[in-house]
């Protein structure tokens, strides 16, 4: 009892000093607690001082659902974490993880977890606890029950620990998605609400799948319904092939995708689109149009090698395209989902859970569409394969996946136990927990399932590293492109007066070259000759070229250091005075006229070549045929740096004072010889089709 009253007083203290004040402006579901915890005869076995009152209430929590004492858990903790993980510093946030993770792992085998309202008002008071974990924090929140709310870093640390609700790697933008209408707060009733989509969407998939809805050709494969759409007569779905188009029925599976036709009264039988097989499947966005216009956005194509033509899925409705975008994404993740497993040769229990992890991403994505039904969704964001097909480094993301699951599968009997507390719960024990069988077979023993998750007590795991890491890149990715936008300007002569200005540097280099190479000033141009024919002599090129490389290396250092602080320099371009329409069609039709004159000089000079080859003009053919010869026994019998000394003199010397007269009289016998070569014929034939058409 002295004990008791010693936990009472404590507890007074802190309502006196305002501790509380949070919990106590208006009655709230912790008071029941704090009551209860104050007159148990065991209180001081179920407070930890090293934790905050609400810490100390989950922890009481867990620890009831774990049977046993909180001072219990606090033990069990000490002995199983490293030194680093109980630091001072981060003790009370760790100790909460891992009596959070401890409990979870329990509370996730009853069967209707998610339909439990104990279960997810617990889940949330964990995130709650871990923002202010330590018995010296200060709430970061002043309100009651409805008001109540958890930031970006909790849920992104204890959700995962979850697998069905979140995954590491797509818990930030799942996180913006539930608060985009809270402040970039998630507050408890959207928390619930979401978990009521995930119910119901676990429900739809496991009544879909256990029906005899294309039993015969899912069995083998013991493929799992995840979608179907068409069967509603307002939402149809239309397969075009060629010319011919059919309503029917679409069934997406963790393999493949089946359409039937909608015949009279049935259904034709269900064609079968693999997505699992390496057939080189392209699944894109595709637009359709009566007679083969292209005018609606709105559809999917599909094409694979097994295919003899491509097959366009379309998903007709009144205003946007939100269907054809679901549909798009849930069968890209399938087929990148099939794609890692066949890039790092998965197999069995490691396979197995990839392909729940995107099976959970799906239903994740169609709880939420319930969720924010009013705001619009990035699909990609919240399935965590097409996220990791967009981001920067995604591919690492996905190698430290695959070697997470490959460690834990073939170590899963050691140091990874299941249950342990400083691991979350893994896939596969969720996905048996929630009464699916892991795998094809029945067997769902421990052993033929990887024991723990993605998230440890206190540390970084290497996939958190890898994700941490690609959403920096992503950080520094998307303010480079704020700034590409903000660069961007309008009209083709306003592009070619930037492009003018940012050339301006090379085309003064362009210059001097061209000023040297005509010998405007003989010194200069003798003593460019002399100096580079004995770098080419002596075979320094290699050296000549390093030595640039490194003085604009050591330009941008320097650069970088005297403009530290001071504000980046601007391109200043005068632009160009503005073009009414008629000057603008009468621009457009004049490049278009030099790009049809440029393309018919290339196409003369092609032809010229094809004459020269077939010995259409035998007196041309022999020149070029003996200057050929004579450059192959050049470059046969002539070492490589004398072949470049030759060139760089018959190319710089060409316009000097001596050879200036004979350079002009032999590119005037060139140009009469090019001129005399006639282009090889061409016959212009229509298409037989337009021929029918006339």
């Amino acid at each position: 009892m002295a004990v008791a009253g010693k936990t009472r007083n404590m507890f007074e203290g802190l309502v006196k000093e305002g501790s509380f004040k949070w919990l106590l402006g208006k009655k709230s579901y912790f008071d029941e607690e704090l009551e209860e915890m104050e007159n148990s005869p065991s209180a001081g076995r179920n407070l930890i001082r090293e934790l905050s009152p609400i810490a100390n209430l989950v922890v009481r929590r867990c620890s009831k659902i774990l049977r046993t004492t909180s001072s219990e858990l606090q033990e069990s903790f000490n002995q199983e974490a490293s030194d680093s993980i109980k630091h001072p510093s981060r003790y009370a946030r760790n100790l909460l993880e891992y009596c959070c993770f401890k409990a979870l792992s329990l509370t996730t085998q009853m069967t209707g977890h998610l339909f439990d309202k104990t279960f997810r008002r617990l889940t949330f008071d964990m995130m709650l606890a871990w923002e202010t974990p330590a018995a010296a924090s200060q709430p970061l929140i002043n309100k009651v029950d409805e008001d109540v709310s958890v930031g970006l870093e909790a849920f992104c640390r204890i959700a995962p620990a979850i697998p069905i609700i979140a995954n590491v790697i797509i818990s930030e933008h799942l996180f913006e998605v539930l608060s985009s209408s809270t402040g970039g707060r998630l507050q408890f009733p959207i928390y619930d609400k979401y978990l009521s989509g995930l119910e119901r969407a676990i429900r739809k998939m496991k009544s879909n799948s256990e029906s005899s809805l294309l039993s015969a050709m899912r069995s083998s494969r013991g493929e799992k319904i995840l979608e179907l759409d068409g069967t509603v007569t307002t939402q149809p779905v239309l397969e075009h092939v060629g010319i011919s188009t059919w309503p029917g029925r679409l069934i997406l599976t963790d393999h493949a995708l089946y359409f039937e036709a909608l015949r009279v009264v049935s259904y034709d039988k269900p064609k079968r689109y693999d997505l699992s097989e390496d057939l080189n499947q392209v699944v894109k966005p595709e637009l359709t149009g009566p007679w083969g216009t292209r005018l609606f956005d709105k559809a999917v194509f599909y094409s694979s090698v097994s295919l003899s033509e491509p097959v366009v899925l379309e998903f007709p409705e009144l205003k946007g395209h939100a269907r054809r975008d679901y549909w798009l994404a849930i069968i890209q993740e399938i087929l990148n989902v099939h794609k890692f497993i066949s890039k790092y040769r998965l197999k069995e229990v490691a396979r197995e859970e990839a392909l729940w992890k995107a099976v959970l991403g799906i239903l994740r994505l169609q709880a939420i569409q319930d969720v924010s039904s009013s705001i619009p969704i990035q699909n990609d964001s919240l399935l965590m394969f097409n996220l990791c097909d967009q981001l920067p480094g995604g591919d690492l993301i996905l190698e430290a996946l695959a070697n997470m699951s490959n460690l834990r599968e073939s170590d899963h009997g050691n140091d990874f136990r299941a249950g342990s507390g400083m691991y979350s719960i893994s896939v596969s024990d969720m996905v048996s927990n929630l009464g699916f069988a892991f795998g094809t077979s029945s067997n769902n023993s421990n052993e033929s399932r990887i024991a723990v998750g993605e998230i440890s007590v206190g540390e970084m795991t290497s996939l958190e590293i890898a994700v941490e890491e690609s959403k920096n890149n992503y950080k520094k990715v998307v303010s480079a492109q704020a700034t590409v936008d903000g660069v961007k300007v309008d009209g083709v002569d306003t592009n070619l007066a930037v492009m003018k200005e940012l050339l301006f540097p090379l085309n003064e280099l362009w210059k001097s070259l061209q000023s040297l190479a005509y010998w405007d000033d003989p010194w200069k141009s003798s003593g460019f000759c002399l100096f580079f024919s004995y770098i080419i002599y002596r075979g320094w090129l290699g050296y000549a070229v390093a030595l640039v490389l490194v003085l604009l290396a050591v330009f941008m250092i320097v650069t970088r250091c005297f403009s530290q602080g001071r504000p980046v320099p601007e391109v200043k371009v005068i632009a160009p005075p503005p073009m009414n329409t008629m000057e603008q069609l009468l621009a457009v039709q004049n490049a278009v006229s030099q790009a049809e004159q440029v393309i018919q000089d290339g196409n003369i000079i092609l032809l010229k070549f094809r004459g020269l080859l077939l010995s259409i003009f035998p007196q041309a053919t022999e020149k070029l045929a003996f200057g050929l010869l004579s450059a192959a026994l050049i470059l046969a019998l002539l070492p490589s740096r004398y072949i470049v000394l030759l060139v760089f003199l018959e190319i710089f010397t060409m316009y000097s004072p001596p050879r200036k007269a004979s350079t002009e009289r032999w590119k005037r016998r060139l140009r009469e010889w090019w001129f005399s070569i006639p282009a090889a014929p061409v016959t212009l034939e229509r298409d037989k089709e337009e021929k029918k058409r006339k």
